[in-house]
């Protein structure tokens, strides 16, 4: 909240609270934060790149000198990924924040460079998809399965023509994710989704 504060007060002169919607990409918060302070969606357009490099550069900082000794890999984290041949990270997050997040969970080697897709790059998270299968060589849509926590999560990925396994582990039960391909309480149980939907 340090970060994008400084960061919409930086570029944009102002800062507001917005309905927080869990999933959404960070230029879709910053953009419900400006309207709400009462900037056009021309006045948004124009800093929203410079927002994304400085909320990233302040947030990396603060995460560089911060406590998170209490952050934790979901379970069956690793040895899930480890265990997939074809994964990307897709996220609202900006690249450097997702990054930095990674690295400290110690998931990072699982997302190489260059590959993914990530919200500053598209405010629309469905957009996301197809440019995190582009960089999978053209991965195709009905072979692509989100694996995800919010309803938001389950919506776009179907929006964009993709599967999606949704986890019980944050805020969101199973009934509210119920619309997803598969329902699973943690990452455990991804193998034998993954297999169902095969």
């Amino acid at each position: 909240m340090k970060a994008n504060r400084a960061a919409l007060e930086e570029v944009y002169g102002t800062f507001a609270e917005a309905p927080d919607v869990p999933g959404d990409t960070a230029p879709a918060h910053t953009r419900r934060a400006m309207r709400a302070a009462g900037l056009t969606d021309a006045e948004i357009d124009a800093g929203l790149d410079r927002w994304c490099e400085s909320f990233s550069a302040r947030y990396v900082e603060l995460l560089a000198g911060a406590d998170t000794s209490n952050w934790t890999a979901a379970r069956g984290a690793r040895e899930v990924l480890g265990g997939l041949e074809h994964r990307a990270l897709l996220t609202g997050n900006p690249e450097a924040v997702a990054r930095a997040r990674m690295k400290r969970l110690g998931l990072d080697t699982f997302f190489p460079d260059g590959e993914g897709a990530f919200g500053c790059e598209q405010e629309d998270l469905v957009k996301l998809f197809a440019l995190a299968r582009e960089r999978a060589g053209g991965w195709p849509a009905e072979r692509t399965v989100e694996v995800g926590d919010t309803p938001l999560d389950v919506s776009s990925s179907q929006a964009a023509g993709c599967l999606c396994v949704a986890v019980t582990t944050g805020r969101y039960g199973k009934e509210e994710l119920s619309a997803a391909d598969a329902v699973i309480s943690d990452l455990t149980q991804l193998d034998s989704a993954l297999a169902v939907l095969r």
